[in-house]
């Protein structure tokens, strides 16, 4: 049965790997919108002209949350929502969510999801898909002690142990190591962060991760947000954002 899908995702490498990956393996499904936003969501959706089976949505936008879309209109489609972290789970079976996808999306992961849109009325067994979503998160303790990096032409293997911080900027993704050498790294950094220890690393916000051994010293600021001062020194002012400054103090402490 031909569907109609919408995506909803800011970070362009992992929307253009979904539609790659859609348009590879699901020959009836046709991607007829993109959104990185709540407010272009909720616009694209009240546009009469606009329909779709089956919307794949992320938790973190860049103006907010996706629960924000669903208190500001009601939502035909089935949503299938993808995001790094497993605390987002019931909230999104709250809002109505088909299925709940962790990043890196695996292919049988999608196509699970995709066959329980197609089912008429099909329910959600919520309480086994929480424990699987919690067993894929517990179990995921090989991170990687190298990454691949790109310098002009070359292509360099880079120890996990240097690098200091990576961030997104201007539709790139850049690695900074501890001897202040910058590369281009071509993973999301959805996917970065599930590859590394998160012991060591930190997600300080949507486009920043960071190495608890770059961090100088802590600078607290208005409204609750905490700035970071790195070594190697950032182009950028490296800031925490509100909703995980909690999680943050908690993991300086371990």
């Amino acid at each position: 049965m031909a569907m109609k899908v919408f995506i909803v995702e800011d970070e362009m490498m992992a929307q253009k790997s979904l539609i790659r990956t859609l348009n590879q393996n699901f020959p009836d499904l046709t991607v007829v919108g993109t959104s990185t936003s709540v407010t272009g969501t909720v616009a694209w959706l009240m546009n009469p002209e606009n329909h779709a089976d089956i919307i794949f949505m992320d938790v973190e936008l860049s103006d907010g949350e996706c629960f924000e879309i669903f208190r500001k209109i009601t939502v035909k489609a089935k949503v299938i929502m993808t995001t790094a972290y497993d605390s987002y789970a019931i909230k999104a079976f709250e809002a109505g969510s088909v299925d709940y996808l962790l990043k890196p999306i695996e292919l049988s992961a999608l196509k699970r999801a995709v066959a329980r849109c197609r089912m008429s009325g099909g329910n959600i067994d919520v309480e086994a898909l929480l424990k699987s979503i919690g067993s894929n998160g517990t179990n995921h303790k090989d991170y990687k002690e190298r990454h691949i990096v790109r310098f002009n032409d070359r292509i360099v293997p880079l120890q996990t142990s240097n690098i200091a911080y990576i961030y997104s900027e201007e539709k790139n993704n850049w690695l900074v190591t501890f001897d202040e050498h910058k590369y281009i790294i071509d993973s999301s950094l959805d996917v970065i962060s599930e590859e590394l220890d998160p012991d060591r690393f930190f997600r300080i916000s949507r486009s920043c991760i960071i190495s608890m051994k770059a961090i100088t010293s802590i600078i607290k600021q208005s409204g609750s947000r905490l700035r970071i001062v790195p070594n190697p020194k950032a182009s950028f002012e490296m800031t925490v954002s509100r909703s995980r400054v909690d999680d943050f103090l908690v993991w300086l402490e371990r």
